[in-house]
């Protein structure tokens, strides 16, 4: 019985390891994106992605009407590497990251900075996959916003 016990333990602990290790692997995922932004590095932006990944922003018009900006992979590193290093600095934290085999959803919190200077806030939604290279992201959208930051 007490072998039983021991063996039983030891799979649960090998098992909470392996779980932690899939967690911290999509997370490092999410922070490569981050990382490439403050680097100005496009190539390994782009490289962040799954092939077909988009990439959206909840949006209001001036008269409060809310839609969806869609904005191609290309076009937003094209743009990030156009900038000097250390001008976009996005702080995320990790509320919620969830997993199901090759399926992976991380709710980031952030607050983006650029050139030192608060810009806004809000939340990204990340869906990514797990390729044979490693996880990629397929799908970002998020919020924007100057108040409630704190």
């Amino acid at each position: 019985m007490r072998r039983l016990t021991c063996s039983l333990l030891l799979l649960c602990f090998a098992l909470s390891l392996r779980a932690q290790t899939t967690t911290d692997s999509v997370k490092t995922a999410v922070n490569q994106l981050f990382t490439a932004m403050l680097q100005s590095d496009s190539v390994a932006l782009t490289n962040c992605f799954a092939p077909g990944a988009v990439l959206q922003t909840i949006v209001k018009d001036k008269q409060g009407v809310v839609g969806v900006k869609t904005e191609a992979i290309s076009e937003f590193a094209s743009s990030i590497g156009k900038l000097p290093k250390q001008a976009v600095d996005e702080q995320i934290t990790f509320d919620v990251v969830k997993i199901d085999g090759d399926l992976a959803i991380a709710w980031t919190p952030y607050k983006l900075y650029f050139k030192q200077k608060f810009a806004h806030c809000g939340v990204n939604s990340f869906q990514l996959v797990r390729l044979a290279e490693g996880w990629k992201i397929q799908y970002i959208i998020d919020t924007r916003r100057k108040q409630g930051c704190e």
